[in-house]
């Protein structure tokens, strides 16, 4: 299978989810919707929203021009070498997280051994069939594993910090990306309009914050009012009567209440103080600045631990969860990686 089926496979399986999104009649329109409307039943925070969410900006990554602009920048890609076994580890935070990597090692020729998450095993495998529906050769291309995996060559894992450390033990001695925690920013510089600030909106909220591209914590000029942020988010705050996430607001505002801490209570999300970048669940971190310039080189001193930045002169407000096919994951060039493997046969 050269380069320009496996793109036009992929395209075709864009199509295939837009149309179904839409309702339009077709042979995995019921399937999709089905699965859209139970994945909460088996993880809670997998609401049909955010399925939906997860599964359309796919599908709008999945067309001929991305896909051709995407490959034409690795002319190797184009070479025929014979095809290697590379473990995809997927997390389960939020929805189909683990699709970029698992397409990775497909358009570029080769076997993916695909552990998925018990959160969310249903809808890559819903995909997987569809791709194979497309084009049956993938059927010898796509394997899924159990809980132990074997007979890979390569390996790309992402978990968390605690994770890491076991994946780099156990995976350690094969070519490999494994990723860590990561936690995304914003910007603000207090000009922002209503549009922007509810797009900022959009990357706190979306997936409930769960995605290492969602923004966990802002930085703000001094004298920021907060009002302005809660004003402009009103049209969120709906996520309050999902019972998993008003379960950690009312827990958390009890622990910063308990500990005497300042916050900001909007009455869905709490905005504290903190220098950190994480922040748990119906929490935001907030840092005030006095120059930009101070905020941007703090930002360079923790790229390790920052996956994505919103603002002026970084990502556009309302688009951290919706990254091009050329966005990787902690800026490790997966395409690189594979095709590093393939030309120089690395073990």
């Amino acid at each position: 299978m050269d380069l320009a089926a496996r793109i036009k496979t992929f395209a075709e399986l864009g199509s295939v989810l837009r149309d179904s999104l839409e309702g339009k009649p077709g042979i995995y329109c019921s399937g999709l919707k089905q699965l859209i409307d139970t994945q909460h039943l088996k993880n809670p925070w997998f609401t049909p929203g955010n399925v939906k969410m997860a599964v359309g900006a796919i599908s709008e990554m999945l067309t001929q021009g991305n896909l051709l602009k995407w490959t034409d920048a690795y002319p190797d890609l184009k070479k025929n070498n014979d095809p290697f076994n590379t473990a995809v580890i997927m997390a389960g935070n939020i929805p189909l997280v683990g699709f970029h990597d698992f397409m990775t090692v497909l358009i570029t020729g080769n076997r993916v051994i695909a552990r998925t998450s018990s959160k969310d095993n249903d809808l890559i495998r819903f995909i997987s069939q569809i791709l194979i529906d497309i084009d049956s050769r993938f059927s010898e291309r796509i394997v899924f594993a159990g809980e132990k995996i074997s007979g890979f060559d390569t390996v790309i894992a992402t978990g968390s910090d605690n994770t890491s450390r076991y994946f780099e033990q156990y995976f350690g001695k094969y070519p490999n990306i494994i990723r860590k925690n990561r936690n995304s920013i914003a910007i603000l510089d207090g000009t922002e309009t209503d549009e922007q600030l509810k797009g900022l909106g959009r990357d706190v909220f979306s997936y409930f914050g769960l995605g290492c591209r969602n923004v966990s914590k802002l930085y703000i000029p001094e004298g920021y009012d907060l009002n302005r942020l809660a004003t402009d988010w009103n049209e969120f705050a709906g996520i309050i009567n999902h019972q998993k996430y008003a379960n950690n607001y009312d827990y958390n505002k009890a622990v910063f209440m308990v500990n005497r801490q300042k916050f900001f209570d909007t009455g869905f999300v709490i905005l504290r103080e903190e220098r950190q970048l994480p922040s748990p669940v119906a929490v935001l971190n907030y840092e005030y600045y006095t120059s930009v310039s101070d905020v941007e080189r703090t930002a360079g001193a923790l790229k390790d631990k920052i996956q994505c930045i919103t603002g002026k002169n970084h990502i556009p407000f309302g688009t951290a969860q919706l990254p091009a096919l050329w966005d990787y994951a902690d800026g490790a060039d997966t395409v690189l990686f594979l095709l590093k493997k393939n030309i120089t046969g690395i073990l």
